[in-house]
């Protein structure tokens, strides 16, 4: 248990091939299913406190409580991922701390000296501390008060029972903006795998 941000909840991995990582994921680590996301719509991004123009694609599985996150960075964009892999690095990249109440935790976090990497997403929020002193020890902060919670609440209760079929799932993310209601996410799942 982190005395700052309670108990990880995912562990997030990045690679130079998702593909290859997500055959080794389900075919050897026996983990899934993984709902493969190929471009990650992020409406705000801050590497370092300049704006950049993300593009990721992610697979997020769960092996009991604990998600699994694959993430390949598809341009050149300045962000912790690619830090990670020029610096010769691939694999586990970062922990993720969830929360529901992400502005309180965010203030305190900084009230207790953490640096902001970057930070993004204003319909999915979300802050990599830079606390990496060794390579897989950047602590991430992710706000699950909105329709990202029940997506990851949606993948940790497909991998209960999972068989081994149908191991990669696609699935899209798209922004929904509502008339008088605040905007909010959308989660769309294909009915293929990709495997």
């Amino acid at each position: 248990m982190n005395r700052f941000f309670g108990k990880v909840n995912q562990n997030g991995y990045v690679v130079r091939d998702i593909d290859a990582a997500l055959k080794h994921w389900t075919e050897v680590m026996g983990v899934g299913p993984f709902y493969y996301v190929e471009s990650v719509p992020i409406d705000y991004f801050s590497y370092k406190g300049v704006s950049q123009d993300l593009e990721i694609s992610v697979a997020l599985g769960n092996t009991g409580d604990l998600q699994i996150e694959l993430i390949q960075q598809r341009n050149d964009a300045p962000s912790v991922y690619l830090d990670f892999l020029e610096a010769g690095h691939e694999g586990l990249q970062h922990m993720s701390y969830w929360t529901k109440t992400y502005q309180e935790d965010y203030d305190r976090a900084l009230a207790n000296g953490f640096q902001v990497g970057q930070i993004g997403g204003e319909q999915g929020r979300f802050v990599y501390f830079d606390t990496e002193t060794h390579p897989g020890t950047i602590i991430e902060m992710s706000d699950i008060s909105g329709s990202k919670g029940e997506f990851f609440e949606h993948i940790r209760k497909a991998a209960i029972n999972w068989d081994g079929r149908h191991p990669i799932r696609m699935a899209r993310y798209s922004f929904e903006k509502t008339k008088n209601k605040i905007p909010g996410g959308q989660i769309i799942f294909g009915n293929k795998s990709r495997i």
